[in-house]
């Protein structure tokens, strides 16, 4: 079982967001400079990385095409002499034709059959959370720079005392669909989880929503990836997933304090909205 992380602030006005240019607790598993995508920790990013390496097979299938009759043809008429381009015959123009429009139905074809098929098992089906009772519910805040995070605290409802309120800082529980909608208090930003394959926009007055799942227990960053002001490059976070039971735990004795701290009087603190169901 995973050791339970310390708790958090109980309010938005407890502390000032933590200083996002300090390095990350846990480092990323792969360099900077590695070709590879971010390691997986989603339950379903395997069909992301599945259609990127089928698009990848096709560049490289498609290069090589190109590149051996480029040297054919350079090997085989270097010697010839030079005539006037005429636009070939009309079978000659038909068999391009239907070469390329063969190649354009094959690749795209496949690679939209298979972005279809995500959106419609994945991304755009929140039957998943929201038929599942285990499903945690998180609104994020984007500001410049930070992501500030509300959770429903243990009564389930948004807007209430013991809402829990973190800076650039998400718990999760393993295992278990976490359903996200976002906004921005400022300008667009992006929300980010790379090990996650998860992109969504933030942008202020309209609330976005994804939803994902951890794989298994570990901590990976969160960032943004819309360029959002002279110091986008601090606006970064950590999410932490943790075993179904640190996490009730953790949120229980969260939600405890934040009742605690409850200040009506701190309007800063009271932003959120009713849950919105698809």
């Amino acid at each position: 079982m995973a050791e339970s992380p310390a708790l958090p602030p109980a309010s938005s006005s407890d502390v000032a967001p933590p200083d996002a240019q300090a390095p990350l607790a846990v480092p990323p598993a792969r360099g900077a400079w590695s070709l590879a995508p971010p390691e997986n920790a989603s339950a379903t990013g395997d069909r992301i990385d599945a259609l990127l390496a089928t698009s990848h097979r096709f560049d490289v299938a498609l290069a090589l095409v190109m590149l051996g009759w480029l040297l054919v043809a350079v090997v085989r008429f270097r010697g010839a002499r030079k005539v006037a381009p005429d636009g070939g015959t009309r079978r000659s123009r038909a068999w391009v034709l239907g070469l390329a429009v063969g190649v354009f139905g094959v690749v795209d074809g496949t690679l939209f059959l298979g972005s279809q098929g995500y959106l419609n098992d994945v991304l755009w089906n929140f039957r998943v959370p929201a038929e599942d009772p285990r499903t945690v519910r998180i609104e994020i805040n984007a500001h410049q720079w930070s992501w500030e995070v509300r959770y429903a605290g243990t009564d389930g409802a948004f807007g209430t005392r013991d809402d829990v309120v973190t800076w650039n800082d998400l718990r999760v529980p393993a295992g278990v669909p976490v359903w996200v909608q976002l906004v921005s208090t400022d300008v667009v930003h992006g929300f980010s989880l790379p090990a996650f394959r998860v992109k969504l926009d933030a942008i202020p007055g309209r609330v976005n929503q994804t939803w994902f799942q951890a794989a298994r227990e570990g901590a990976w960053e969160a960032a943004c990836y819309q360029h959002c002001g002279t110091s986008h490059y601090r606006m970064r976070g950590m999410l932490t997933a943790m075993s179904p039971e640190a996490y009730a735990a953790w949120l229980r004795e969260a939600s405890l304090k934040a009742v605690q701290a409850y200040d009506a009087d701190d309007t800063a603190a009271h932003w959120g909205w009713v849950w919105r169901t698809p």
